[in-house]
């Protein structure tokens, strides 16, 4: 069950954007991520809570950022209530999508998970609701996920297995590299991998 830190930068000039301090752990039904944020200062800046079934769809996700607040999960598509800070003004929304995805690492563990890519197999097109801090405002986008390469490196006990995916917004053009290991990020755009306490859990192989 792997806890550890993330840290969050800046992808033009490295600015310090953050923290996310996270456990998460695989069981028989799925996989379970929960996580504070914390500001440059140390201060709270919201929370995650994601749960994925065996087939990584998503059938729980809550968030917390700047006093909103997402309840979402897969329903007719995807469905979710997002509430301002006061807490009196609640909006449905519900698009044919396949997963969510937004600012915090565990969205791209979900969605190699969802894909089940093999190594050199064509890249595949997937539909995400992306909710992004501060405001959570939900946004519909299409991107192209390719698993590049799968490489074992040795480690004090059992080989680590790396996997390296091609990610590109089909609307922008935008690619850029995540590399996996379990059910941890190990890099990606803005985002480090700062500490870890024990070493990432393996899903169970493929069908």
């Amino acid at each position: 069950m792997p806890r550890g830190r993330y840290s969050f930068h800046d992808t033009h000039d490295h600015t310090p954007l953050g923290e996310e301090h996270f456990h998460c752990a695989t069981g028989p039904t799925g996989w379970r991520y929960t996580a504070q944020n914390t500001h440059p200062d140390g201060g709270h800046a919201g929370s995650v809570d994601l749960t994925i079934d065996e087939l990584g769809r998503p059938i729980r996700l809550e968030l917390h950022a700047a006093g909103w607040q997402v309840r979402a999960a897969a329903l007719d598509g995807l469905t979710w209530v997002r509430t301002d800070p006061s807490g009196e003004d609640a909006q449905e929304g519900n698009v044919p999508a396949h997963a969510f995805t937004g600012g915090s690492p565990a969205f791209y563990i979900a969605t190699a998970r969802l894909l089940r890519l093999r190594p050199g197999s064509p890249a595949t097109r997937v539909r995400l609701v992306a909710f992004q801090p501060p405001v959570l405002a939900p946004r519909t986008l299409d991107q192209s996920w390719a698993l590049i390469k799968s490489e074992a490196h040795p480690t004090d006990n059992a080989p680590l297995l790396v996997d390296e995916y091609q990610v590109n917004d089909l609307e922008t053009g935008e690619q850029h590299t995540v590399h996996i290991a379990g059910d941890v990020v190990l890099s990606a755009p803005g985002i480090e991998l700062e500490d870890l306490e024990s070493p990432p859990s393996r899903f169970p192989t493929a069908d």
